[in-house]
């Protein structure tokens, strides 16, 4: 059964971020350059919540508030659901699913050491459905 740990190996561990007094224009523009839906918010290198696309669309767009004007710290989620690497892909999907959270800082002695999307998460099940039915059909072609 696939981990976070083997998803981590395939796609990367780098982390994006941006600081809590950065203004909420910053993080969208942050996100934009990277292709990237949620920054996580660090403050001395320790996590202190997840900023993302739909914080900005739910807390600055409908509210009527200004992105350039309004601090991140503002609008961040500062209650953010971690992972640890040896969890199971399933038990993420089923975690985030419930949560309702699209991205999960990896997180190991309070150090962040990557970030896996819901994309990543579906992908690594997907994966792994595929080789089990690669895996019986080969058993059911040869007989056992």
């Amino acid at each position: 059964m696939k981990t976070v740990q083997h998803v981590l190996e395939k796609k990367g561990r780098e982390v994006f971020s941006i600081g809590p007094e950065a203004t909420v224009y910053e993080a969208l523009g942050a996100m934009g350059a990277r292709n990237v839906g949620a920054l996580l918010v660090m403050d001395a290198g320790k996590l202190i919540g997840i900023v993302s696309e739909r914080d900005y669309a739910r807390k600055i767009v409908l509210e009527g508030k200004r992105s350039q004007e309004t601090r991140v710290r503002e609008i961040m989620t500062s209650h953010v659901l971690c992972v640890v690497p040896e969890r199971t892909v399933e038990d993420v999907m089923a975690l985030m699913t419930e949560r309702r959270v699209r991205h999960v800082p990896v997180v190991v002695d309070d150090r962040v050491e990557g970030v896996i999307s819901i994309g990543d998460v579906v992908k690594a099940v997907i994966e792994e459905k595929e080789f089990h039915i690669q895996q019986l059909e080969t058993y059911i072609k040869t007989g056992g």
